[in-house]
């Protein structure tokens, strides 16, 4: 079943990769925004410097030089706890206003320093300005219980109103990352892995010898490329094997018919050979008519042998074929013409049928007079004396037809599957009569080199029609 999600399938890779390496960007950011979240909800203060019970309560000492005591500011720091202290150029206390609630009465440069620092172990804030107009006044001192404020000196303010350590947000986030680069990881990989193994397993098959298998990818481009490329190979490999299967048992099948073919003829040689050495044809007339045989038998050894190297040869991988654009009727007279004496002599009624106008077609001459020399020796050899046999060239528009009928017995419909095979002859099979079955395999592979076709149909009044196709 097809993989319900063919988002990726017909895609290319890299275009899939870029998406997925955005989809990562995309969950990076998000992985950040939660975090940054995360960091809000857990802060449990914030301010830009200080934080305050009463968030409308001044800390700068500069706010309250003009009022020193009477405005609604002071009355605030006085209510929060806090107090004014003016100081004199000695840095002595001269006036307080408010509660004050140390004994510090004189300040030298450096505890004034140090308290200005505002550090966390301080119990109170400081904020100091200069008073100007003032006959003793100098200085005006501001101070509030640390209990009131808080303040972030020298430090980043959000990390000091964290709930929880950098450390912890620094080791969140890079665990939250690390897992989201496993994820895609493992993604890409498996995305690549999943066709990679199936190739793997198809290649693993062949090996062993299974050429049907073939492979189903849903993938990107490249990898349904790889797919139609191996499931090429293996209709190929699979169609290779097969055929060099079938040519092995046609061998070996031929191989067994020619030891036939051939042992029948020269047993009849010895025979007749050891009947004239032992001095049994005393008479001429016995001697010539043993002769006679020893004659014929070699005759059809010969032309078996012709035969059988003429086949090996077309299938040799040194056969050069010498096809041209040549003009067909005239040549297919003088074949004809060849084998006239032929067909005179079993008075057969010739038909030859080919057009006044020029017909050209592409073709090998030696092999296309092979080829008609073996369908009329064909007719010849397995009809009647006074049988018709027709020949007809048919131009068409892209090859051209050449027929070759004859109205005498037929050839029986069971061996028409295998008519063009090596050693296939009609009723007459292996009979001393029959020719060497090889003609027709032969003119069948000479029409197939020449990339034609031959076949055999049988029509009213003609029961054997052979039609040779050839090309323009």
């Amino acid at each position: 079943m097809k993989h319900p999600w063919k988002s990726r399938d017909n895609r290319p890779l890299q275009t899939s990769l870029t998406l997925d390496f955005l989809l990562f960007n995309c969950m990076l950011l998000m992985i950040v925004l939660i975090v940054y979240l995360f960091i809000q909800k857990d802060i449990t203060h914030l301010i830009l410097n200080k934080q305050l019970t009463d968030p409308n309560l001044s800390v700068e000492a500069g706010d309250y030089r003009e009022e020193l005591g009477e405005g609604i500011q002071s009355r605030r720091l006085l209510h929060s706890g806090g107090w004014l202290e003016i100081l004199d150029s000695g840095k002595q206390v001269i006036r307080v206003i408010g509660e004050k609630q140390d004994q510090t009465l004189s300040y030298d440069e450096n505890s004034l320093f140090l308290g200005l620092e505002n550090r966390t172990d301080q119990p109170y804030y400081y904020s100091i300005t200069q008073l100007d107009g003032e006959s003793h006044a100098a200085w005006l001192l501001l101070k509030i219980p640390r209990s009131v404020i808080k303040v972030s000196i020298n430090n980043v303010v959000l990390v000091s109103y964290l709930n929880h350590s950098v450390f912890f947000y620094v080791f969140m986030v890079s665990g939250l990352i690390l897992m989201l680069i496993f994820v895609y990881s493992y993604w890409v990989t498996r995305r690549i892995k999943k066709p990679l193994r199936v190739l793997n397993l198809g290649l693993k098959q062949m090996m062993e010898g299974h050429y049907s298998t073939r492979i189903a990818l849903y993938a990107e481009t490249e990898f349904l490329r790889i797919g139609e490329s191996f499931n090429y190979m293996a209709d190929v490999i699979e169609k290779t094997t097969d055929e060099k299967r079938k040519a092995e048992k046609s061998k070996q099948r031929l191989m067994v018919d020619l030891s036939h073919d051939l042992k029948t003829p020269i047993t009849s040689i010895q025979g007749y050979a050891q009947a004239l050495m032992e001095g049994r044809g005393t008479d001429p007339e016995r001697q010539t008519k043993y002769l006679n045989y020893i004659y014929t038998k070699s005759v059809q050894v010969t032309k078996l042998i012709q035969h059988m190297l003429e086949l090996l040869k077309l299938d040799s991988p040194d056969f050069i074929l010498h096809t041209e654009r040549l003009e067909l009727g005239d040549h297919l007279r003088e074949i004809v013409a060849d084998t006239y004496g032929e067909i005179e002599q079993k008075d057969f009624q010739l038909q030859l049928q080919v057009p006044d106008e020029e017909v050209y077609a592409r073709y090998d001459p030696e092999l296309f007079a092979s080829v008609i020399n073996n369908l009329i020796s064909n007719a010849l050899a397995y009809n009647p004396e006074g049988t018709s046999l027709r020949v007809t060239v048919i131009p068409e528009d892209t090859e051209v037809r050449i027929e070759i009928a004859d109205n005498g017995i037929g050839i029986p419909k069971e061996l028409w599957s295998t008519i063009f095979d090596p050693f296939v002859r009609g009723d007459e099979s292996r009979t001393a009569s029959g020719g060497t079955g090889l003609g027709l395999s032969i003119a069948k592979k000479n029409v197939e080199k020449m990339d034609g076709s031959l076949t055999l149909e049988s029509r009213e009044g003609e029961p054997t029609v052979f039609t040779v196709r050839i090309p323009k």
